[in-house]
C-alpha cells in the first residue's frame, strides 16, 4: 500500500508538473503571438513611411548629402588645433562629426519634419484609428530614419579607415551603444520638437536650435577637449553629447570606466526624458 501511496503521489506531482509546463509553454506561445501582430504593424508602418520618404527628394538629399559633406567645412579649423596632444587624428574627428551629423540631418530633421506633416495631414490622427498603438505609430514612423542613420554610420566609418586611415576601433564595444544612443535620443527628440512646432514649413526652424546647439557643443564640429573646462563640463550633459563621446572613445580608446558610465548615465537620463514628454505633450490633431 504505501508503494502505491508513493506511486500514485508521484504520479501526481508529475501531472502537476505537466500541466504547469504546459500552462507556461501556452504562456509564452500566447506572448510571442502578442509580439507578431505588432510587428507586423511596426513593419508595415515602416515600409509606408520609407515610401513616402523617398518621394520627398529634399528630405533625402538633406539625410544622405548633408552628414557627408558638412565634416569636409571644418576640416580647415581644425587644422589650426593640435589634435595629437589630445590623442585625436582628423580622421577621427571628421568620422565623429560625419556619425553626429547623420544623427542631426538624418534622423533628427527629417522625423521632425516627418512628424509634423502627418499630423497636419490627419495621417495620425486615422492611424490612431486602427489596430497600431500610439507606440507603435510613433516608432514605425522612425523606423526608416534611424536605420538610414544608422546605415550612414557603418558606411563613415568602413569609408573613414580606408580614405582617412582611422584604423580599427580602439574600443569596439562603445561603439554600438554610442550610434544606438545618438539614434534613439534623436528620434525622441525629434517627436518632442514637432509638438511644438505648428507647420510642416516651420519643422525646419523650430529644428535649428538643438541642430547648432549640438554642432557646437556636444563635440560634434569642434571637439570638447579644446573647450574650456567649465564649459566643457556643461556641454558634456547636452543630448547628444554622451553619443558622440562614446562614439570617439570607440575609436580613441581613451573613455575611462567612469567616463563611459557617466556618459551612458546621461543617454539614458536623456531618453527618459525626452520619451515621458513625448508621452505627455505629443500631439496627435492639427494645430489651429
Amino acid at each position: 500500500m504505501n508503494g502505491t501511496g508513493t506511486e500514485t503521489g508521484g504520479g501526481r506531482v508529475r501531472g502537476v508538473r505537466t500541466q504547469a509546463a504546459g500552462g507556461a509553454g501556452a504562456a509564452d506561445r500566447g506572448a510571442l503571438g502578442a509580439l507578431k501582430p505588432s510587428a507586423r504593424r511596426l513593419r508595415a508602418l515602416g515600409r509606408a513611411e520609407l515610401t513616402l520618404l523617398g518621394r520627398n527628394r529634399g528630405a533625402v538629399f538633406t539625410a544622405l548629402a548633408v552628414p557627408l559633406a558638412l565634416p569636409f567645412t571644418v576640416r580647415p579649423a581644425l587644422d589650426q588645433l593640435d589634435l595629437e596632444k589630445e590623442g585625436l587624428s582628423i580622421g577621427t574627428v571628421l568620422l565623429t562629426a560625419a556619425i553626429g551629423f547623420a544623427f542631426l540631418f538624418a534622423v533628427y530633421t527629417s522625423l521632425v519634419g516627418a512628424y509634423v506633416a502627418h499630423r497636419e495631414e490627419l495621417v495620425l490622427k486615422r492611424l490612431r484609428t486602427g489596430e497600431p498603438s500610439d507606440t507603435e505609430i510613433l516608432v514605425g514612423t522612425a523606423l526608416p530614419a534611424t536605420a538610414l542613420g544608422l546605415a550612414q554610420a557603418l558606411v563613415l566609418s568602413v569609408g573613414c579607415a580606408v580614405l582617412l586611415h582611422t584604423g580599427a576601433p580602439k574600443a569596439p564595444y562603445l561603439l554600438l551603444p554610442g550610434v544606438l544612443a545618438g539614434l534613439v535620443v534623436s528620434a525622441a527628440l525629434a517627436a518632442l520638437t514637432a509638438s511644438f512646432t505648428r507647420t510642416a514649413e516651420s519643422a525646419q526652424v523650430t529644428a535649428l536650435p538643438l541642430v547648432f546647439v549640438s554642432m557646437l557643443g556636444s563635440g560634434i564640429t569642434v571637439p570638447t577637449e579644446f573647450l574650456p573646462d567649465r564649459l566643457a563640463s556643461l556641454c558634456e550633459l547636452l543630448p547628444l553629447s554622451p553619443a558622440i563621446r562614446l562614439v570617439r572613445g570607440g575609436w580613441t580608446g581613451q573613455l575611462t570606466a567612469y567616463e563611459t558610465l557617466g556618459a551612458l548615465a546621461t543617454a539614458l537620463a536623456w531618453t527618459i526624458v525626452a520619451v515621458f514628454a513625448v508621452r505627455r505633450w505629443f500631439r496627435w490633431e492639427p494645430r489651429r
